[in-house]
């Protein structure tokens, strides 16, 4: 057995720390809070206003545009109306409006983060060991603090997505700067570009592909932790598996899943076509 004597527990600390930012800096919780509801009830709304008919010519247009393939392209534009059909349409947009709102305050902020660290060695080597502890940590631990800081509901799932889902997208930003070739940098310098212009128009677009898969990794992460955090109230589909799980309904957690899938087979598709559409040693 371990030793009595050396046994601490840190639980009353983080739980007196919690207490402090509430009480001192609850009102910049709340206006963050609001702001972050706010992007993501318009998102949804923008979602619920599009007929049906508007994703299925969407996703085949998409699709087409990324894979220049007319029978992926008709597969990956059918599989959603599986989604109507078992009646789950209405929570996969819940669901997608979450994926977006997330991904999108995710790669601006990962993005510019992972220029940061091409450009910058000692950050680089400062957020590097708190990205693979972002990697590595259970992705039900993001639900905790999420939870403490905002409550339950959509806002704290937002949260705990984009905190998930951050890393990889600033790990293969930086990962396709540092990747473009010295030969090519050389040369525009030579020609005279300045530090920026060398990044705008040399750098990012030969590192594009390498930023696309990041924007594809996280899209996938979010995608996954949003299923997760139904349990804190984030609705959607996730909270359909969580019913059918509580209910033992495995028809209806089938169905869920399927659901699931089916949005993540379709989100891959199309931005692993579009990052390979940008790779400029495609022939």
């Amino acid at each position: 057995m371990f030793p009595e004597a050396w046994k601490y527990s840190v639980a009353k600390s983080v739980n007196q720390a919690i207490r402090w930012l509430l009480n001192t800096h609850g009102s910049a919780f709340d206006s963050f809070s609001s702001g972050i509801l706010g992007l993501l009830l318009w998102v949804q709304g923008v979602l619920v206003s599009i007929p049906w008919w508007g994703y299925i010519a969407f996703i085949a247009v998409m699709a087409w545009v990324a894979t220049r393939k007319i029978i992926p392209s008709i597969v990956l534009a059918v599989l959603p109306v599986f989604i109507g059909m078992f009646g789950l349409w209405h929570l996969a947009l819940e669901t997608l409006a979450l994926v977006i709102t997330s991904v999108v305050i995710a790669l601006a902020i990962g993005i510019p983060m992972g220029v940061l660290m091409a450009e910058a060695k000692y950050f680089a080597e400062f957020i590097k060991p708190v990205l693979d502890a972002m990697q590595t940590m259970p992705s039900f631990v993001y639900l905790i603090p999420a939870m403490m800081l905002f409550g339950l509901g959509k806002v704290p799932a937002v949260i705990a997505t984009l905190i998930y889902a951050l890393p990889p997208v600033m790990r293969l930003t930086c990962l396709g700067l540092q990747q473009v070739p010295k030969p090519v940098q050389e040369a525009a310098l030579a020609y005279g570009a300045t530090r920026w212009q060398l990044l705008q128009e040399v750098r990012i677009p030969l590192a594009m592909p390498s930023i696309l898969a990041g924007v594809n990794q996280t899209t996938m992460m979010a995608l996954a932790m949003v299923v997760i955090a139904s349990m804190i109230g984030a609705r959607g589909l996730g909270q359909e598996v969580l019913m059918a799980i509580n209910r033992i309904d495995v028809g209806r957690g089938f169905e869920a899943g399927i659901s699931i899938v089916i949005m993540g087979i379709v989100i891959d598709r199309i931005t692993q076509g579009l990052a390979r559409r940008w790779d400029p040693n495609r022939k």
